[in-house]
């Protein structure tokens, strides 16, 4: 039977049961939420990419304006063809009622669709009834004018339809086309006006420039950028038809009348120039302007003074007046204007210098011809001095003081630049100008940057006064064809003049410009001085003593090697040319230039470790070669020339910084003594490889004494190389027995002092020249007994000789590795 428990047990029961059933569905609840979410994650497939959305390829604004501009088109285009086509078939009345009635609604009809605010059609309209405003024009013309002229009409009508444009656009505001489209037409009114009045040429130049003036104060005033442009564009091309015509008149001036009245249109232009740059608020453009400006400006004025001047002086009135142009840096103008002025006038002075280079080129390289006319006699003057058929020499004398002035205007540029770079009053503002901002720029003591430094600057307008200055000078002489020997005195002070310069100027740049033009100059009159054989000498000696002493004077200063190079290069010349004065061979000529590099070498010693010591030394050891290439003729002259010349070289060697000097030395002294061996027909080797040899092992010996490690075949190897060599293949060709006895003996005695020493090179070296001349003596001997012997006995000697080589391989191997190893830890 079944117990039954209390209702309160019972109960209690059922509680608990309950609660265990809420944890699990609890439990199974979690687990099926986590299920789900796993099968979401693996099988649930990937979303569809979104669909592009294309965009469109025309705004609706861009739409309407095409279809606007199209219709537009096409209304004009049905005008034209009425105009031209159907007009006939209508009368008088008929057609300027048509005319009228078609112009005025297309220039009304804007004024209905700007109030409903249909700008776009408003603008595609009035261009049509402006379009139609040209066809009136035409048709009054063509029907009720035709016998009035067409350039005098064409005018008028420009006028007119530019005064309506004008009105209308006045009116309508909001249109962006009529005030444009009239500034554009107001280009042709006086133009074409002056055509038609045969006002000529100046008529016509001074049309375009008042027109380019009056496009000017519009693009100046008015504030539409459209205006602006159509009016900027406008001046900028009248303007300068206008002012290159000027030009072209003031230059084709055939009397002075007519280059005053280029001159009037040049300045016109000029003052339409200025003013633009007095009133443009950007100083880019306003520099531009002035720019300009003062070029119409030196145009004018020189035009008038080239026919009121001689034709010589063309070029310095130009120059004149750009000079004069200068001083507007004295005056109150604004700075850009003030640096486009300046700018002006200095491109006037370096097409001036353009001018003179012709001149100067002929003055200072017209003497190189004299090199294929040496001592044929001096010439009358320096006019004939100095042929140049390339370049002709036009009048040297407005050319030296072009360049003269030129020169002074360059010196005197470092005071003028404070003036242009000085702070001045703002540009007076245009009312269509946008406003400037407010913020101040220079609030904080950092915001400007520091001034550069003048000195750099000084430094190359002195630098470029000084060559002004030097050419004028060269000219100069020309220019008063002096006589021959008084040219080359002055040619000759004025290398004086720019070495003393160079010597005591502070600058580099200056002292490097100077010397630079010195030795110019030098070279100028240098050959210029070859029509004599006294200028020759004395020109040569004073270009050496001026070079010396500005070389002295340089000795601690980098210019000075070029001082140096000159002054050994003209005691070459000198040298050479004393030579040749005195009536003496070329190698004794070559022996007496020798006396240049011992006094470099003097010089070098004197010098000790001055920067002008080494280029001095190398251009010594330069005429040295000279000297010597001037022997090669003679054979015992050129053996005393090289043993001179180390001589020379050894003295040099025994300084401490330049000991590698000795091989050149040694080098030739071998070489000196070979000459000498040579011209005493001597044809024994040894005579010639011994005096190598010998020097060559002792200095080796020194070597290994110093360096230890040294290897044999460095000491020793050329040495012994240089004697062995030429010994061993002489021995093999020489019939007698004493040269091959005493090869093999030296050969032995090499072999075994090297394997006392254990030195490598002797032992090789004496063993493979003894292995040589041995069998170059038992060559004979070893050939008779061949012959002896029967003609099998040689194969059966092979044979056996291959059997015991090959009985004894490993230990052969054994022996050369031993041998090997022998010679390897040989020096």
């Amino acid at each position: 039977m079944t117990n039954i428990p209390p209702p309160a047990e019972e109960l209690r029961i059922l509680d608990l049961e309950l609660r265990h059933l809420d944890a699990r569905r609890t439990q199974l609840l979690q687990r099926r939420a986590w299920l789900l979410g796993a099968l979401s994650t693996v099988a649930a497939p990937a979303p569809p990419p979104p669909r592009p959305v294309r965009a469109p390829e025309a705004t609706p604004p861009n739409v309407q304006n095409a279809l606007l501009t199209l219709g537009g088109i096409l209304l004009a285009i049905a005008a034209v063809a009425f105009t031209l086509v159907s007009w006939g078939h209508l009368g008088i009345g008929g057609r300027g009622a048509v005319l009228t009635a078609v112009t005025l609604t297309a220039l009304g009809v804007p004024a209905l669709l700007l109030r409903r605010k249909l700008r776009s059609t408003a603008e595609t309209v009035a261009a049509l009834g402006l379009a139609l405003t040209v066809l009136d024009a035409y048709a009054l013309h063509a029907v009720a004018l035709p016998r009035t002229d067409a350039l005098g009409f064409t005018a008028a009508a420009s006028a007119v339809l530019a005064a309506v444009w004008t009105a209308y656009g006045l009116v309508f505001r909001e249109l962006r086309l009529p005030l444009p489209l009239a500034v554009a037409s107001a280009q042709l009114p006086l133009f074409l006006g002056a055509l038609a009045a045969d006002a000529g040429v100046h008529g016509a130049g001074a049309a375009l420039l008042v027109t380019a003036a009056f496009d000017v104060a519009v693009a100046l005033r008015v504030s539409e950028p459209a205006v602006r442009v159509v009016a900027a564009v406008g001046a900028c091309t009248t303007g300068l038809w206008g002012a290159l015509s000027a030009g072209y008149l003031s230059w084709s001036a055939v009397d002075l009348p007519e280059a005053v009245r280029a001159g009037a249109l040049l300045l016109l232009a000029a003052s339409i120039a200025l003013a633009t740059a007095w009133r443009i608020p950007r100083p880019p453009q306003a520099t531009g302007a002035a720019f300009a400006g003062g070029l119409l400006v030196t145009a004018a004025t020189g035009g008038v003074l080239r026919e009121a001047l001689p034709s010589a002086w063309t070029v310095p009135g130009y120059l004149a007046c750009a000079v004069a142009l200068l001083a507007v840096v004295r005056t109150a103008l604004l700075r850009p204007v003030v640096r486009g002025v300046v700018g002006a006038g200095f491109l006037v002075h370096g097409l001036a210098v353009l001018w003179t280079l012709p001149t100067l080129v002929a003055a200072v390289a017209g003497p190189v011809s004299w090199a294929g006319r040496i001592w044929t006699g001096a010439p009358q003057d320096l006019g004939d001095a100095s042929p140049v058929p390339e370049l002709s020499i036009q009048h040297p004398a407005m050319a030296s003081l072009v360049l003269a002035t030129v020169a002074a205007v360059l010196l005197a540029t470092p005071r003028l630049m404070p003036r242009l770079t000085e702070q001045r009053k703002p540009h007076p503002r245009s009312p269509a100008d946008p406003p400037t901002p407010t913020t101040p720029h220079h609030s904080s003591p950092t915001a400007a940057p520091p001034p550069a430094s003048p000195l750099p600057r000084r430094d190359i307008t002195r630098s470029g006064a000084l060559g002004l200055a030097w050419a004028a000078l060269s000219i100069l002489p020309v220019a008063l064809q002096l006589p021959y020997a008084a040219g080359v005195s002055a040619y000759a002070v004025l290398t004086a003049g720019l070495l003393a310069l160079a010597s005591r100027s502070g600058p580099k740049g200056v002292a490097l410009t100077s010397l630079s033009l010195a030795v110019v100059s030098s070279v100028s009159v240098g050959f210029l001085a070859l029509a004599t054989t006294s200028a020759t000498l004395g020109t040569s000696a004073a270009l050496t003593v001026f070079f010396v002493a500005a070389a002295t004077g340089l000795a601690d200063r980098r210019p000075g090697f070029v001082a140096g190079c000159a002054a050994v290069a003209y005691a070459t010349a000198l040298a050479c040319a004393a030579g040749a004065a005195g009536g003496l061979r070329a190698d004794y000529t070559g022996l007496l230039t020798l006396t240049v590099p011992a006094l470099t070498a003097l010089a070098g010693a004197r010098l000790g470790r001055r920067p002008l010591a080494p280029p001095t030394e190398i251009s010594g050891a330069v005429a040295g070669g000279l000297a010597i290439a001037l022997t090669a003729g003679h054979a015992t002259t050129l053996a005393l020339a090289l043993a001179l010349g180390g001589l020379i070289a050894a003295g040099t060697a025994l300084r401490t910084d330049r000991r590698p000097v000795g091989y050149a030395a040694g080098a030739l002294f071998v070489l000196a003594t070979w000459v000498r061996l040579a011209a005493w027909d001597v044809g024994t080797p040894e005579a010639y490889t011994l005096p190598v040899t010998v020097p060559a092992l002792l200095i080796g010996a020194l070597r290994r004494r110093r360096t230890p490690e040294t290897s044999s075949w460095t000491a020793y190897g050329p040495g012994l190389a240089a004697t062995l060599l030429p010994s061993l293949v002489a021995a093999w060709g020489d019939p007698h027995w004493q040269r091959p006895l005493l090869l093999g003996v030296a050969a032995l005695l090499i072999t075994l002092a090297g394997a006392r020493h254990r030195l490598q090179a002797p032992l090789v070296l004496g063993g493979t020249v003894l292995a040589l001349d041995a069998l170059h003596e038992l060559a004979p001997y070893i050939v008779q007994v061949v012959d002896a012997l029967p003609r099998w006995l040689p194969p059966a000697l092979a044979g056996l000789l291959l059997l015991a080589i090959g009985a004894t391989y490993e230990q052969r191997l054994r022996d050369a590795r031993r041998v090997r190893d022998v010679l390897g830890r040989m020096h």
